[in-house]
């Protein structure tokens, strides 16, 4: 072999190598998604494949394959040369396959793991010295375990050479059973039409084309077909030299495992179907973010954010005097165990009007059957989208994938309410200021009220008064008092205009808040898994792919 040619050779190895790495991981990712038979049959394809390439390529194995009668054990012994086999008429002849080896010594190895223990050494010849004979039991023996040896053995070899005789040439075990099915592996079979000295000229004529047109129908038009006579030595010599060229190019063992593959990627192929988007539908995450927002109660979260920061903030802005009353209205976030930190914040002397801190919900005992009810519709409309197009198996798997995790969802929901940072104190710096005004004019009312009371006591004791000037022609514990009382109510019916406008933004931070955690929680249970299932079955159409591809 020159050196072009084998380099070509190793290049065609290492491509060949690959596509079987491909189909292996496409079979590892196909694992519980496809048919058990398809699985079956590429892995094992996978493991012959990696089998006979560890062994060397000097060989090439080339099998006699045919029906009882066919006549192609007097035709391995007549390519042999030698009476190596049995030949004969009776049922079954050849029980257990037999080997004919050229080369200075026998491939042991490669014939032990073919199981083949009986074996010939031929001696070298320079055109046939890799050459790896097989002469098979018959396909059609009375004797199942003859048949299973005939069929584990065409799976092996190489190169088949298909021996039939003029009376069963168009036997439809043959042909269904073996050669239509191998059609993809037309470049590793010759049919040998043998015992042609039984016909005469025009016999032998009719025949060939007969069979020809039989062998074109079932998609074999480029096999060899060629007229043998063990018997009188017809074709042996042609048959010889084809060997000869096969076991010189040194391909055989590559075109069938290539062929192998072809055949296995395509049966994986179509169980695994088309390609199919990678990612969930955007609308789909987003109707099942609303189904679980309601779920956990991000709507009644909000208003209690809204009730809690309005009172808190009139509490904390309004007029001293009546404001006080806010504080003994029950706390919505405290209800629905959202505050549960005020308690010790109250014991602790801390403000009350400050940030809520959450610790925990009571949310899960409040969800009712039709939000339940709206999730699992959700659910059921994302996982159905998500599959539409794969075949049942991945179908399955991926409608799997979206409940696998569904006991999590409840205490998952409830624990991104709270955990979330609501940011419930922000934009409340001015409530500070706001108080200290009206605690200012709360002192100021006080000091009015209080100098006019002494003043009165003092007259009533007759004991003078203290001196009071007047501001803007008005005594000044009257203008204390008055513009105290006025400016502190004006002040505290602006502030409210302030705080409901804080308290929905307040609302609407803690919506947006819980919206973000709970879509994560949606990732984490339902999202993700679909999508890595998806992204799973693109992984094993890629490597399909890869291993279909001969390029």
């Amino acid at each position: 072999m020159n050196i072009g040619a084998d380099r070509r050779r190793r290049a065609a190895l290492t491509k060949l190598s690959r596509r079987i790495s491909a189909l292996s991981e496409a079979v590892s990712l196909s694992e519980g998604r496809v048919d058990a038979d398809v699985l079956g049959y590429a892995r094992d394809i996978t493991r012959r494949a990696d089998q006979r390439l560890a062994f060397s390529g000097d060989n090439t194995i080339v099998a006699l394959a045919g029906a009882t009668g066919s006549g192609k054990s007097s035709l391995f012994n007549a390519l042999a040369g030698a009476q190596l086999a049995r030949s004969g008429v009776q049922r079954p002849t050849t029980r257990r396959a037999m080997a004919a080896c050229w080369g200075a010594a026998n491939p042991d190895g490669l014939l032990d793991w073919l199981d083949v223990p009986v074996r010939t050494n031929m001696g070298p010849d320079k055109g046939l010295d890799g050459l790896v004979l097989l002469d098979l039991p018959d396909h059609d023996s009375t004797e199942r375990e003859n048949r299973l040896e005939a069929d584990r053995l065409v799976a092996l070899v190489d190169m088949l050479v298909w021996v039939v005789d003029p009376q069963k040439y168009a036997d439809a075990a043959l042909h269904e059973g073996y050669l239509r099915p191998m059609a993809g592996h037309a470049d590793v079979m010759v049919v040998v039409l043998n015992q042609a000295d039984r016909l005469t000229a025009p016999q032998l004529a009719q025949a060939t084309g007969d069979l020809r047109r039989l062998l074109d129908s079932e998609g074999l038009g480029g096999v060899p077909l060629l007229c043998t006579s063990a018997l009188t030595g017809t074709g042996v010599d042609e048959l010889t030299g084809r060997l000869t060229e096969v076991v010189r190019a040194k391909r055989a063992s590559s075109a069938r495992l290539s062929a192998d593959i072809d055949a296995a990627a395509a049966a994986l192929m179509g169980a695994i179907g088309e390609d199919v988007p990678a990612q969930v539908s955007p609308d789909r995450v987003e109707q099942l973010d609303a189904a679980l927002g309601q779920a956990a109660g991000v709507e009644r979260v909000g208003e209690a954010v809204f009730t809690s920061t309005s009172r808190r903030g009139q509490a904390a802005t309004g007029w001293p005097f009546v404001s006080w009353v806010q504080r003994l209205r029950p706390d919505p976030l405290r209800n629905l165990h959202l505050d549960r930190s005020q308690g010790r914040r109250k014991e602790l002397g801390q403000d009350l009007t400050g940030p809520t801190a959450i610790e925990r919900t009571s949310l899960q005992t409040t969800t009712g059957g039709v939000e339940q009810a709206r999730v699992g519709t959700a659910l059921r409309a994302i996982s159905d989208d998500a599959s539409r197009g794969l075949p049942q198996g991945w179908a399955d798997a991926v409608r799997a994938a979206s409940k696998g995790r569904l006991d999590q969802l409840p205490a998952g929901l409830d624990k991104a309410v709270a955990s979330t940072d609501l940011r419930f104190g922000k934009g409340q710096w001015w409530w500070g200021i706001v108080r200290f005004l009206q605690w200012l004019l709360m002192a100021a009312v006080i000091v009015g009220l209080g100098w006019l009371g002494i003043n009165l006591l003092l007259r009533h004791l007759s004991m003078g008064a203290i001196p009071t000037p007047d501001w803007w022609t008005i005594p000044a514990p009257v203008v204390l008092a008055g513009a105290g009382v006025i400016l502190g109510v004006v002040l505290g019916v602006l502030s409210r205009f302030g705080v409901l406008a804080g308290a929905r933004a307040a609302r609407r931070r803690a919506v947006d808040a819980l919206v973000e955690a709970i879509s994560k929680v949606s990732d984490e249970a339902v999202i993700d898994p679909i999508e890595a299932e998806l992204q799973r079955h693109h992984d094993a159409l890629v490597a399909v792919r890869r291993a279909a591809d001969r390029s």
